[in-house]
């Protein structure tokens, strides 16, 4: 079968499932959309390197996962703010340990939080209000199959660097999730 007609054929089977694996890592719809497309529209120019080793739906996720990870880097690499010079919360006080406010409580309870679709749902809303370095740090760290050594390769970052905007990006998810799920 030609190429034109193997990729019209999989964009119908495979649009929905492309479309649903990309709203769970990116919260606008239309970069989603024009990520699923980009993705249809690469497996069409590199349709002569799919060899059939995987099914074309693990093909295609595959392309969309690297589409995703650009766009996280693109996000990084766009933003003009030095990571040195963002505030990070007060959790420590001067000699480095916790500060009284926010000292870890035990949460302990047999329910895994990642099974309650609230919980996602702040959790999501917390990453979505991370200032974009960090964001993407958090997206590709924890969103996609690539490696830290990668990471810092593609976004030209030591990893000193990376896992410092790491650091700071779980602190600020950590109020974040105090404030709005916890409730402590």
């Amino acid at each position: 079968m030609e190429a034109k007609e193997t990729i019209k054929a999989w964009v119908e089977e495979h649009t929905q499932t492309l479309y649903n694996f990309a709203v769970s890592k990116i919260d606008d719809i239309e970069i989603v959309k024009d990520l699923v497309q980009d993705s249809f529209l690469a497996a069409y120019a590199g349709f002569e390197n799919y060899k059939e080793n995987s099914s074309p739906r693990t093909w295609l996720i595959g392309i969309l996962k690297h589409k995703i990870a650009d766009h996280y880097r693109s996000l990084y690499k766009n933003e003009h703010i030095s990571i040195t010079q963002e505030s990070t919360f007060a959790f420590f006080d001067n000699v480095g340990m916790w500060d009284s406010k926010h000292i870890p409580k035990d949460f302990s309870t047999d329910v895994n939080l990642l099974d309650d679709t609230e919980f996602l749902y702040v959790l999501n809303a917390c990453i979505g209000k991370l200032p974009k370095k960090l964001n993407s740090a958090i997206q590709l760290k924890y969103y996609s199959d690539i490696s830290s050594s990668q990471i810092c390769k593609d976004l030209s970052i030591t990893a000193t660097n990376f896992w410092q905007m790491l650091h700071r990006a779980k602190l600020r998810l950590r109020e974040c999730l105090e404030i709005n799920w916890f409730k402590v």
